[in-house]
């Protein structure tokens, strides 16, 4: 700051202290014309000028009395200057901010440097804050000796409240749409809202955007028409918002000529003014809203539309009955910006929902149910949609019932989320059901697999519109429980955890592989003996990989889990998703769990058939007695043609070794395997063949049939229902 220079006309001008009285003369001559040129000399010139000056200006002397005042400071304190002349700053106007004006000018005349200050008044005769700068000038004599202050003020209102609305419009930004949650961006609007902009505010949806669809684009109703609207969002000053008359998720409905109305109606927001008037027609209409109004005192309301990409999606109020100034038109603007804001992010959160909605439906509708029992494995699974995507992803698992009471598990998981990686996962999983059917191996349904990806992804290419490359992984395991053999491949997956019946966990080394879509590359399998009783876990990478962890971090987490005794798989499956998962996942989680079981020989019976014709009466007499053993005498005379047909079959048509299997499950497995790897087909037979018909004898008496290949030729399986006990 810079020391201003000496009053050159010092001597002339009478100060307080130079009076014989103590008293300061009468320094108003005639403030409305200037002085005569003949008149009182420069003394009433310079004392007529600073009373004109357009600056809202007042001299104190060095006891901080009143000695001058502008026409304008009149005007601004509602005074006139003889009124005041005389009187202290916090004496003109009672108000903290004067008392804190009056430190500063002890400061001016103790230091003899400017200083500025910024204040907020609430001036007489005004009905609303106004915020002023003030500059603080010290006043010389000629020998340099301070003589007082001169005050000079410049109304900022207008710059603050410009200010203040442009950091709440940067607020609002920041603060509205942190989430695709559409309640939650609505309240993050009522937050920004009060108290910065209103006491009271109230954000009201329609109804028909709930489900998800399109409210019609324009104007809604009529003025004179009610409408209904879902309060999913309101902010007060006062806690517990008790002027509100609507509670949250409640459905109302505003009458004709209410601002929400009103403004739906026109499609354009409104500022009102609470009047006698108005609230006559709310009491006739809506009494209860009426008598919170004149409870609370409201007296100024702001109704936005709520619209969004051309569509009304509710509407937005915001109220004053705490302040006293009502809305301006600046505020009406405002309250637009801030509302286009809000109504963007609630869009897009609906817009969300809807697609995450249909996105679980689909995926739901893919996905397996509870799986039936299965005499190979008892199941416990759980599926968890990531909580932080637009849509459900492609994870996926399935329990796949294979022959001779084998079973397949599958978990896989495909990139991206949404209704696309939806689609591609159900196409995955049917065509795994399909591949399983025909029993290969697992790293032959694999390298199937991975083909289709590499097709599915070239016909997303050439779409019109293309949705990207689709790229998958799979792990693929079957276990059988007669021989507790069980062969597994993956196509960049996790690797399986193995928990045995002792306690000790271990992650199997299968290949790797590569992820599916890349082709040309193989797969590998793994095959190893299982203890009965032992839990193989599989489950996708969104269950041991998240923010919070890494991937060692999680498997290590895994294994101490699955290594702790549990009552029950459901219980192991709950203890995994809370050790790993304690919030919603960031990521879609598949987790599938399998306790193997064994079937011993009380459900299984062998023979091997010798390659010669009288072998074949001799196998129905094996399974005749078997079934005798096991109770299944109402099953034999099926059992008998179906076991006659496919022996003779493999010595007519098959090589050495030829062995009979009977497996006895909820259903009676019949099973003959040969060296060769010709398999059998339907066919028509003619009038005039003699043989041709034991196949669609066979197809006809049993619950299903078919031919699996082996590591040593093929096995025919046929499978018979058996009656109840």
């Amino acid at each position: 700051m810079t020391r201003s220079e000496p009053v050159e006309d010092d001597d002339r001008v009478p100060w307080p202290e130079d009076s014989a009285a103590g008293k300061a003369p009468d320094a108003s001559p005639a403030r409305s014309s200037p002085p005569s040129e003949d008149g009182d000399g420069d003394d009433a010139l310079v004392r007529w000028a600073f009373a004109q000056s357009p600056a809202t200006a007042a001299l104190y002397d060095t006891r901080l009395r009143l000695r001058l005042a502008t026409v304008r400071m009149e005007q601004v304190i509602g005074r006139p200057e003889k009124a005041m002349r005389g009187q202290r700053v916090s004496e003109i106007l009672v108000d903290p901010q004067s008392e804190l004006t009056e430190q500063h000018m002890r400061r001016v005349l103790a230091s003899g440097e400017e200083e500025q200050l910024q204040v907020t008044l609430r001036l007489p005769g005004h009905d609303r804050e106004s915020v002023w700068t003030i500059s603080l000038v010290p006043v010389r004599g000629r020998g340099g000796a301070v003589r007082g202050v001169l005050l000079s003020a410049q109304d900022v209102t207008a710059e603050h409240l410009a200010r203040e609305r442009l950091v709440l419009v940067n607020e609002a930004s920041l603060r509205i749409g942190t989430t695709l949650d559409l309640a939650r961006s609505a309240q993050e609007l009522t937050d920004v809202a009060v108290p910065q902009l209103a006491d009271f505010a109230t954000v009201d949806l329609l109804p028909s955007i709930e489900g998800g669809e399109d409210p019609r684009a324009g104007p809604l109703g009529k003025p004179d028409e009610p409408v209904k609207l879902r309060r999913v969002a309101s902010r007060s000053v006062l806690e517990g918002s008790p002027e509100a008359v609507v509670a949250h998720g409640a459905l109302a409905t505003y009458p004709e000529g209410s601002p929400a109305a009103e403004c739906l109606a026109t499609g354009r927001p409104l500022l009102r003014k609470v009047t006698p008037d108005s609230l006559t027609a709310w009491e006739r209409d809506a009494p209860e809203r009426a008598a919170r109004v004149r409870k609370y005192g409201f007296h100024s309301v702001l109704a936005i539309p709520m619209r969004a990409r051309g569509i009304t999606l509710g509407v937005v109020t915001f109220s004053r009955h705490r302040r006293p100034e009502p809305f301006e038109r600046d505020d009406l603007l405002l309250a637009e910006e801030i509302t286009a804001r809000a109504a963007v992010c609630i869009d897009n959160a609906r817009r969300y929902s809807r697609e995450r909605r249909t996105s679980l439906a689909l995926q739901s509708s893919l996905l397996p149910g509870r799986p039936p029992r299965q005499a190979a494995v008892e199941i416990a699974s759980r599926y968890l949609p990531a909580s932080a995507r637009p849509g459900v992803g492609g994870d996926w698992f399935d329990v796949i019932p294979l022959s001779g009471a084998r079973v397949a598990l599958v978990v896989g998981d495909v990139v991206g989320h949404g209704i696309q990686a939806s689609a591609a996962m159900g196409r995955l999983r049917t065509a795994v059901r399909t591949l399983a059917d025909v029993d290969l191996r697992p790293d032959e349904l694999l390298t199937h697999l991975d083909d289709l990806v590499i097709h599915l992804s070239a016909e997303a290419d050439t779409a019109q519109v293309p949705s990207g490359d689709i790229g998958a992984t799979c792990l693929y395991a079957v276990y059988d429980p007669v021989s507790r053999r069980c062969t597994l491949a993956r196509a960049g997956h996790p690797v399986p955890a193995l928990a045995t019946p002792d306690g000790a966990v271990e992650f199997l080394d299968v290949p790797a592989g590569p992820p599916l879509g890349l082709g040309g590359l193989p797969f590998e399998t793994t095959e190893l003996e299982l203890a009965e009783g032992s839990v193989l876990t599989l489950y996708t990478n969104g269950l041991v990989d998240s923010r919070e962890q890494g991937v060692d971090e999680g498997l290590q987490t895994l294994r101490e889990v699955l290594a702790r005794p549990a009552t029950s798989l459901e219980s192991s499956c709950d203890a995994v998703l809370e050790a790993l998962l304690p919030d919603r996942p960031a990521d879609d989680v598949a987790l599938l769990m399998a306790r193997t079981r064994a079937l011993d020989t009380a459900h299984v019976a062998t023979w091997d058939v010798p390659a010669e014709a009288s072998a074949v009466a001799r196998a129905r007499k094996e399974a005749c007695l078997q079934l005798d053993a096991w109770g299944l005498d109402e099953a034999a005379f099926v059992t008998e043609l179906v076991v006659s047909e496919l022996v003779t079959n493999a010595l007519r048509y098959g090589n050495a070794p030829i062995r009979l299997r009977l497996i006895r499950d909820k259903n009676l497995i019949i099973e003959v395997s040969d060296g060769s790897s010709t398999a059998p087909h339907l066919r028509r037979a003619r009038s005039s063949d003699e043989g041709g018909r034991g196949l669609l004898l066979v197809a006809q008496l049993t619950q299903g049939w078919g031919t699996r290949q082996t590591y040593t030729g093929k096995t025919i399986w046929a499978e018979q229902s058996l009656t109840p006990v």
